[in-house]
């Protein structure tokens, strides 16, 4: 419930109370920066949003598709390799059994953490600055899933066999023999999935009013096609007062509902390492430890993505310098929670007293995989200190280079968890090396590509940015005058945002 649908309800005798009480305080308002700047209107706002699909396609987004194309056609390349010859293309082989596979299924995962957290635990927790971000993290959290979820269908090789009863999916095959409950990778089937069809739900959902929006405007100019493929989507959006206490309460929902998968999603991938008893991933602080760094990657994805695009789009009154801060302290402390829980493994292992887990902690630092550790914590524990500076927070520039720092660093970290205890286990005869195949490095470097492939569609077909949310933290949203810092959602008591 809003502030100011609270005051409304209170008594004339309450409220010379409250005044009353405010007047022996005497509270400070501590000033809150505006969400939109440059004085903005809602039709400023929904001109923007809209105008950005509803305009031709500009010349660099047709670069950019070709060239992101052109890149995903190497996953497409690398898989065609691996189911016509066998997983043995890749660069799997005793003691490192699992290599890039895992890595970059751990790290697209991750990546797809922060729309899903920006959206509903920021949303639960009334944290406003959101709403010019939630919908293209959200777009992120999908086509991050897609890429992740490639991996682990393709590690059995003969991928059609993933899809049958009795291998991944949970049904008995043929022999009524079920698939085994008590792998950790059987469990990623149920958590994965179900963070997938949360987070479409949760996207749509959110893009339901602005699709009536789009719909309209179609119609209102002639398109008769675009207004046909909005209104299937918009599902008869109609902007009154019910519509939107209706989407109200449903968002609310979700958000609820995607709040836990959003922690335990990475918690049950972590447990594909910790229930193992190899040195090194046998440990307990494993699922707040890649939760908190799924969120850092996420976060370092999100700026990555958008500050091209506030760039480009002339979006600085809707993406403001608060906006940037803000996820540049989220990255600061979550990559501190990230320093921490490194430190931590080394005195657990410590004190653990286990010479194994000593091992292979110290070989990790000073082992023969030494430079991909130190690349990691250069990139995760030391360039994120940088945030502690404004004066780099508000270079826009420098913010994106350390998000990609970001990014780069956690591949890294999930490269040397997976191959440094598996190179260097319990027995020194069986010790190796591991090197990726260019079947490895085609098939990850491609998605990429397949994951700029669909941000750019998303580009050009939606609207990236959530009007009705925006509008409601603007000045002109409240009908009280107190701002963007003291009303709430507000959607049906500003039943016509659009």
């Amino acid at each position: 419930m809003s502030d100011s649908t609270a005051e409304l309800t209170l008594s004339p005798e309450a409220a010379r109370q409250r005044d009353e009480v405010l007047a022996k305080v005497k509270p400070v308002e501590v000033p809150r920066p505006e969400l939109v700047t440059g004085g903005r209107d809602f039709h400023w706002v929904t001109e923007k949003i809209c105008g950005i699909p509803e305009s031709k396609t500009p010349t660099w987004w047709w670069i950019m598709f070709v060239i992101a194309a052109s890149m995903a056609t190497f996953t497409l390349f690398g898989l065609v390799w691996l189911v016509s010859t066998g997983v043995g293309v890749w660069g799997l082989a005793n003691p490192v059994n699992w290599g890039w596979a895992i890595v970059n299924f751990v790290f697209w995962i991750g990546i797809g953490h922060a729309g899903t957290l920006i959206s509903a635990i920021l949303c639960l927790l009334r944290q406003k600055w959101r709403t010019s971000i939630n919908r293209a993290a959200e777009a992120m959290t999908i086509f991050a899933v897609v890429c992740a979820g490639i991996f682990p269908l393709f590690h059995t090789g003969r991928v059609w066999y993933a899809v049958m009863p009795g291998y991944l999916v949970p049904a008995p095959n043929s022999n009524w023999i079920w698939p085994q409950f008590r792998s950790p990778l059987e469990w990623d089937v149920f958590a994965v999935s179900t963070y997938g069809t949360v987070s479409v739900l949760f996207w749509y959902m959110g893009l339901i009013p602005d699709l009536g929006t789009m719909r309209d405007r179609a119609l209102k100019g002639g398109r008769k096609i675009k207004a046909l493929a909005y209104g299937l989507f918009a599902m008869g959006w109609r902007n009154s007062n019910r519509h939107w206490r209706n989407y109200e309460m449903a968002y609310l929902l979700l958000a609820g509902l995607s709040t836990p998968l959003v922690l335990s999603v990475h918690t049950i991938v972590s447990f594909d390492f910790a229930a193992s008893n190899l040195p090194g991933w046998h440990t307990t602080i494993f699922p707040p430890y890649f939760v908190a760094g799924a969120i850092f990657s996420g976060f370092g994805m999100v700026l990555t993505l958008m500050l091209p695009v506030r760039a480009i789009y002339g979006l600085h009154d809707l993406i403001t310098q608060y906006h940037i801060d803000c996820m540049c302290k989220i990255i600061l402390a979550t990559g501190s929670m990230v320093g921490y829980a490194y430190s931590m493994e080394f005195f657990i292992a410590w004190y653990g007293a286990n010479n194994f887990e000593v091992f292979a902690f110290v070989n990790r630092a000073f082992g023969q995989y030494a430079w991909a550790y130190w690349i990691m914590i250069g990139c995760n524990v030391i360039s994120p200190q940088l945030f502690w500076f404004k004066k780099i927070r508000e270079n826009t520039w420098l913010v994106w280079i350390i998000c990609g720092f970001v990014n780069v660093g956690m591949w890294f970290e999930r490269f040397v968890i997976t191959v440094t205890s598996l190179a260097n286990d319990f027995l020194p005869s069986s010790w190796g090396y591991y090197s990726p195949t260019i079947v490895d490095i085609f098939t990850f470097f491609g998605t990429f590509g397949l994951f700029s492939v669909l941000f750019l569609l998303f580009l050009r077909f939606l609207p990236m940015m959530p009007m009705g949310e925006i509008k409601a933290v603007m000045k002109q949203g409240d009908g009280h005058g107190h701002g963007s810092g003291t009303q709430g959602q507000g959607y049906a008591e500003e039943g016509g945002h659009h």
